[in-house]
C-alpha cells in the first residue's frame, strides 16, 4: 500500500497533449488546448467523513494517517508529481448544442498506477474554480457528495459499469445554493468527493475538437484513447471498431440502468463516457413507483427528456451526436452502419436481462410480448419496483383469483387496485405462470437467477435525504449503515429498507425531485 502523498504520479494525458498551463482559473474560451491547469482552492480544514477501503485496497491507497495526506483529499495540499488540471469539453445539453463547457467544479490531480499496471485518474470534485466554472464557485455542497459517493460506490456493488468514489471529506467552508433555482438560496456544509476512473473521457471531449475544426487534435485524442483503453482494438478500420465497442458498451450501460431502475437525470453528452461507465451523479434516482415517464430532475420538466422508459432512445442520440463528431475521421455510411446497430444490440441485451430477471431459460420470439405485458401492467398499477420484482421471484406456482394475486403483490403497492387493474394483474400473472411452467430449468434455479439479477435493496432518495439531515446535524448512524448495505443489494440481510417509499417522501424537497445543483 502506498500513500497518496509520497506516490510518483503519472500525468499521461498532460504530457501528450497541449493545454494551458498558465494556472489561471479565470472563465474563459480556451481553444486550441484539452484542458487547462488548475490548482485546488485551500479549505478551512480538511476532515475525513467516509473512506471506500475496498476501492482502496484494489487500488494500493493506504488510508490517510495524518492530516498531511488528509489535505490531499479537500484540495489543500498537491505533491510534487501531481499536474492538476481540468478537461476540456463540449455537450448537447437537453438536446440542444451547449458549446464549450469542461470541467467546472471537477480537478484531476494526477493518475495512479497499480502494481498491476493499471492506471486510474483520482479527482476531486469541488475543489474549487477552473477556467471552465463560468459562473459557478466550482465548490460542491455535503448533500450532493454524499448523493455521489454513496451512490458511486452503490453501483458498484450492483454490478452496473460506474465510476468510483475513494473518498468523502467535509472542508469547514459553508457553500451558498439555490438548491431548486428559485431564488431561495442558502447556505451549506461544503464537501468534496475524491472521484476515480480509468478514464473520465466523454463524448463531449471530442464534440469540442470536432466543433473548432481541430482535426489533428480529434485524430491524436481518438487514437490515444484507442491505445490506453481499447488495446485489443488493432487494424486499418481501428477507429470504426472503437466506435462499435462504445455504441455496444453504452448500449449494455442502458440495459443495467433499466435493470435496477436507476435514473440518472442528466443524459447530456458531456455526461456521457467514451468507457461505457455511469459518469456525473446529480439529481439521479432509483425508480420507486413503476412509470416510464419518472425524471428526478426538475430541470428536466415538463418535457421530460430524460424520463426512465427514455434512457435507452437518449443514449442512442447521444451516441449519434458523438458520431457526428468523428465524421473527419472516417466514412459517413459505416459511421451511420455502426450507430444503427444499437437498437439490435439494446433490444437483444434487454430481452436477455428481462429474462433473467424473470427467471425464464431463455427467452423466445413469445417471450418479448410477455415482457411487453409487464412493462404495461407495471406502467398500470404502478407498484414498487424493486419490491414487486422481489415478490416474484416466490411467487406461488398456483394463483386461484384476481383477489389472491392482489393480495400476494399488497407490499409493493402503493394506492389499491381498482377491479379493472386487478384484473390486469391477474392476466400478467397467470400468463408469467403459464410460461414457467414451460422452464427447462428447475424452479430453485430459476429463482437464483432472479435473486442474483433483481437487487432488493436500493439507495432510495428519502433515505439518502435522511441520512443527510442526520449528518448536517452531526449525526452518522443511518450514513454508515447505507453505506454496510449498499456492498449486499442482493440479501436480505438489511430488511429494514425493505419497504415502499413513505408517503411524505412523495413530496418533500430533495426526496421525490432535485436539480441539477443537487
Amino acid at each position: 500500500m502506498e500513500s497518496l502523498r509520497s506516490k510518483n504520479y503519472k500525468k499521461d494525458f498532460v504530457s501528450t497533449f497541449p493545454g494551458d498551463d498558465s494556472g489561471d482559473r479565470t472563465p474563459r474560451q480556451t481553444p486550441g488546448v484539452l484542458y487547462s491547469k488548475a490548482i485546488p482552492t485551500p479549505v478551512e480544514k480538511v476532515s475525513l467523513l467516509a473512506w471506500s477501503e475496498e476501492l482502496a485496497n484494489e487500488l494500493g491507497i493506504a488510508k490517510p494517517a495524518s492530516q498531511d495526506e488528509l489535505d490531499i483529499l479537500g484540495g489543500n495540499a498537491v505533491t510534487e508529481t501531481m499536474y492538476p488540471y481540468a478537461a476540456c469539453y463540449a455537450g448537447h445539453q437537453f438536446g440542444s448544442w451547449a458549446g464549450q463547457l469542461g470541467d467546472g467544479r471537477a480537478i484531476t490531480l494526477g493518475e495512479w498506477e497499480t502494481i498491476a499496471g493499471k492506471t486510474f485518474e483520482l479527482q476531486l470534485k469541488g475543489a474549487g474554480p477552473t477556467a471552465y466554472s463560468r459562473r459557478a464557485d466550482g465548490r460542491a455542497v455535503l448533500r450532493s457528495s454524499v448523493r455521489e459517493y454513496l451512490m458511486s460506490e452503490a453501483m458498484h456493488y450492483l454490478g452496473v459499469p460506474t465510476t468510483r468514489a475513494l473518498s468523502l471529506v467535509t472542508t469547514g467552508d459553508p457553500v451558498l445554493r439555490d438548491m431548486f433555482y428559485n431564488g431561495n438560496a442558502a447556505y451549506e456544509p461544503g464537501a468534496i468527493v475524491m472521484r476515480v476512473a480509468p478514464s473520465f473521457l466523454r463524448f463531449g471531449n471530442f464534440e469540442i475538437l470536432n466543433s473548432r475544426k481541430e482535426t489533428d487534435h480529434l485524430q491524436k485524442l481518438v487514437n490515444w484513447t484507442i491505445d490506453r483503453y481499447y488495446p485489443h482494438i488493432t487494424g486499418d478500420n481501428k477507429v470504426l471498431t472503437w466506435f462499435k465497442e462504445i455504441v455496444e458498451r453504452t448500449a449494455t450501460l442502458m440495459v443495467e440502468w433499466q435493470r435496477v431502475g436507476f435514473v440518472h437525470g442528466v443524459m447530456n453528452t458531456d455526461n456521457m463516457s467514451v468507457l461505457g461507465l455511469t459518469i456525473d451523479y446529480g439529481p439521479y434516482s432509483f425508480v420507486d413507483d413503476y412509470d416510464p415517464d419518472f425524471t428526478p430532475n426538475t430541470t428536466d420538466l415538463p418535457g421530460r427528456r430524460y424520463a426512465f422508459g427514455k434512457q435507452p432512445s437518449v443514449a442512442y442520440w447521444n451516441l449519434g451526436c458523438l458520431a457526428a463528431a468523428l465524421l473527419p475521421l472516417l466514412e459517413k455510411d459505416a459511421l451511420l452502419a455502426a450507430l444503427e446497430n444499437y437498437k439490435e444490440l439494446y433490444w437483444k441485451k434487454y430481452y436477455q436481462m428481462m429474462g433473467k430477471k424473470l427467471g425464464l431459460d431463455k427467452v423466445t420470439n413469445s417471450d418479448t410480448e410477455l415482457v411487453t405485458q409487464f412493462e404495461k401492467t407495471l406502467a398500470a398499477i404502478k407498484p414498487d419496483m424493486t419490491i414487486f420484482y422481489q415478490l416474484l421471484i416466490d411467487l406461488p406456482l398456483f394463483m386461484g383469483s384476481a383477489e389472491d394475486v392482489a393480495s400476494y403483490f399488497k407490499d409493493s403497492l402503493y394506492d389499491d387496485l381498482t377491479p379493472e387493474q386487478s384484473e390486469q394483474l391477474y392476466s400478467l400473472i397467470s400468463n408469467y405462470l403459464e410460461r414457467l411452467n414451460k422452464n427447462t430449468i428447475t424452479r430453485k434455479a430459476s429463482q437464483e437467477m432472479m435473486r442474483k439479477t433483481n437487487p432488493r435493496f436500493i439507495l432510495r432518495n428519502y433515505l439518502l435525504h435522511q441520512a443527510i439531515e442526520e449528518l448536517e446535524k452531526g449525526e452518522n448512524t443511518l450514513f454508515l449503515k447505507l453505506q454496510e448495505a449498499m456492498k449486499e443489494p442482493y440479501s436480505d440481510k438489511f430488511d429494514e429498507f425493505f419497504q415502499t417509499r413513505p408517503e411524505w417522501a412523495s413530496q418533500k424537497a430533495g426526496c421525490s425531485m432535485l436539480s441539477c445543483s443537487s
